[in-house]
């Protein structure tokens, strides 16, 4: 079973990659970022019981990054969707008022 979960964590991580290399998404992608947060944080979550502590820390970290790079472009994404929210609200005042 951890041979599966381990063999999971590599794929998603390899996944993400492979797509941003092909052009299919960009590296600040959401789906980029959460395929890269789940397979490291699974990856590293496994590595700690066998103290692999270079991998444990090559791991933590790049799910550390990607979280942070996830919350990033969350924040964008619900930015530009209040913005365009706005702009709609100022095309049609009337019906902001409704």
């Amino acid at each position: 079973m951890l041979a599966i979960l381990q063999l999971l964590g590599a794929m998603m991580v390899l996944a993400g990659f492979a797509m941003v290399q092909f052009g299919v998404v960009r590296a600040t992608s959401v789906r980029y970022l959460a395929l890269n947060l789940a397979g490291s944080a699974i990856l590293a979550v496994l590595a700690l019981p066998e103290r692999q502590w270079g991998f444990l820390l090559l791991e933590g970290v790049w799910a550390l990054v990607s979280a942070h790079g996830l919350w990033a472009a969350t924040r964008r994404r619900r930015r530009d969707v209040d913005r365009r929210a706005a702009g709609r609200r100022l095309d049609h005042p009337g019906e902001a008022a409704r």
